[in-house]
């Protein structure tokens, strides 16, 4: 559970109640959390998935391809029948969902992600 906000006392209230119902501990300041890391400095919060980007692209394979400009060409059409299919469905289902879950910090990529889902 991350607890966020400029009210430390009502933050520090809160944990306690947390404490007495629930065993918790505190991680204190957050840096890393489900693929996306935190940092901050004096202009507020900062997010970034370089690493969950850096391991999707190992377990795909792709560490050592080419880079492709976004978006790609206006009204480009993906089929089925586009490219070598992958031997395991599975895999390509898993690998699109986690390039869904990227466009968190990466909007940049949504488009192209929503062609190949």
């Amino acid at each position: 559970m991350i607890i966020t906000g400029d009210d430390k006392s009502g933050i520090s209230s809160l944990q306690q109640y947390l404490n007495q119902h629930f065993e918790m501990k505190d991680l204190d300041c957050l840096s890393y959390f489900l693929g996306l890391e935190f940092s901050q400095d004096s202009e507020g919060y900062h997010l970034s998935q370089a690493r969950y980007a850096s391991d999707f692209l190992s377990r795909a394979g792709i560490t050592d391809c080419k880079t492709e400009l976004t978006p790609p060409e206006v009204n480009c059409k993906l089929t089925p029948l586009d490219g070598t299919p992958l031997e395991d469905a599975t895999l390509y289902r898993q690998l699109v969902g986690s390039l869904v879950y990227l466009t968190v910090t990466r909007h940049d990529i949504a488009y192209i992600v929503h062609k190949v889902s």
